[in-house]
């Protein structure tokens, strides 16, 4: 799971499986005593560590403290347009629903910040685009759920009726508060899990099992009376400590939501073209955070360092080609246009913008995008002039102060 959008408390369905059965309640466990259970735990964190996982933790499948928080959020309908979510539920705070048999869960960490992140300047600089940084390289889901399938098959391998399953963004299944109890973090108020070493640029994954494990023990919450991502929030999306209203969130907006993006968040989104990072960037603990040493999560030179123009000429040939293996191809061609149509309408005024804008409305037959086109052609035209004015101020300075003779 990307601990990233902090959208939602949990993650979409769609579930996958390692195993031929998805009944795991069939597979008979050894007969292992204490010592050789706490003895397997220490292999199975040793193992997680050789396959890149920065932290491996195991923690029972008991959510039930969970279940209220989850129920309020759906009535609050701060899910917005992802009906994934309440459609399974209870579900989510019941793994051994999902996957009969389930007495533990292994949750892992991978972090994910890439070198030369380049925050600060991408966000200056409106005439880029920005990214969030996990979707700069290889698709997670990918990377996180094969080494969590190997991992299954090493445990496997020992004990060769363990049933397992490994989960990675695919299933109805609360995996912060798993990973939480797991020790891998704490969640912050922004609902993003939080660890003193890593901050939160780190990718979590479980692998369900019928292994009764030793568990580990939860870490002590430490954000304290820091309030630093929920005044940050270009669109307050963060109603609450530790509640986050989706529908407001930008992850949301340019990542979940289908149609047309409400006028009230537009100016706020500013160039951010897929996901945000902002409530991550303000926080404290990420000040401690290493950068990956995984180099799938590497940003792609064609995604570093783009133009909006660049990205937003791209045809779907190549919009398909170039996000082959990337996150982002899952939003499709027509939200990329929709996004960036909306991040040039908050860019500097410009011709280039403009006729990039015409161009592609002369082009596109397609609603949704012509609508958000109209918005940013009238954003970049009512700026023009003060953009204009600002060109000719800086003129007359520069003739007063360099050719005062002629001034």
């Amino acid at each position: 799971m990307k601990n990233t959008q902090p959208s939602t408390p949990s993650s979409p369905s769609n579930a996958i499986s390692s195993t031929p059965s998805d009944d795991i309640s069939a597979a008979k466990s050894p007969d292992l005593s204490e010592t050789e259970l706490r003895a397997l735990a220490k292999k199975i964190k040793s193992w997680g560590k050789e396959l890149g996982f920065q932290k491996v933790g195991i923690s029972d499948i008991d959510l039930k403290d969970q279940e209220a928080n989850l129920q309020t959020w759906l009535d609050n309908q701060y899910h917005g347009e992802m009906d994934y979510m309440a459609k399974h539920g209870m579900m989510r705070a019941r793994p051994d629903q999902l996957l009969p048999g389930t007495l533990r869960v292994i949750s892992v960490r991978m972090d994910y910040l890439p070198e030369e992140a380049q925050f600060a300047s991408h966000l200056e600089d409106k005439d880029l685009a920005y990214i969030s940084r996990y979707a700069l390289g290889r698709d997670y889901h990918k990377v996180l759920r094969k080494k969590l399938k190997q991992l299954g098959d090493k445990i496997q391998s020992e004990f060769s009726d363990l049933g397992f399953r490994p989960f990675v963004d695919s299933a109805p299944i609360l995996e912060r508060p798993l990973a939480e109890k797991a020790g891998l973090g704490w969640t912050g108020k922004h609902s993003l899990l939080l660890d003193k070493d890593a901050g939160s640029w780190f990718f979590i994954g479980e692998l369900l099992i019928d292994l009764p494990l030793p568990t580990d023990q939860a870490q002590t919450a430490e954000c304290g009376q820091c309030v630093a991502c929920m005044t940050i929030c270009p669109t307050q999306a963060i109603v609450a400590p530790y509640v986050v209203d989706g529908r407001r969130c930008i992850s949301y907006l340019t990542i979940e939501l289908y149609g047309v993006i409400p006028v009230e968040f537009r100016k706020a989104i500013g160039n951010r073209i897929y996901g945000c990072d902002d409530c991550q960037l303000i926080c404290p603990w990420n000040r401690f955070a290493e950068t990956t040493q995984e180099s799938d999560y590497q940003a792609k030179d064609f995604l570093q360092n783009q133009s909006l123009i660049t990205l937003f000429n791209w045809s779907e040939t190549t919009f398909l080609k170039n996000t082959e293996g990337s996150p982002i191809r899952r939003i499709g061609h027509q939200r990329w246009l929709r996004n960036i149509a909306v991040a040039l309408g908050n860019a500097p005024s410009s011709i280039d913008t403009i006729t990039a804008l015409q161009n592609k409305l002369e082009l596109s037959d397609d609603e949704i995008v012509n609508e958000h086109i109209q918005w940013a052609l009238t954003e970049q035209q009512q700026n023009m002039p003060i953009n204009i004015d600002r060109l000719n101020k800086r003129l007359i300075n520069a003739v007063k102060k360099g050719l005062p003779r002629d001034a």
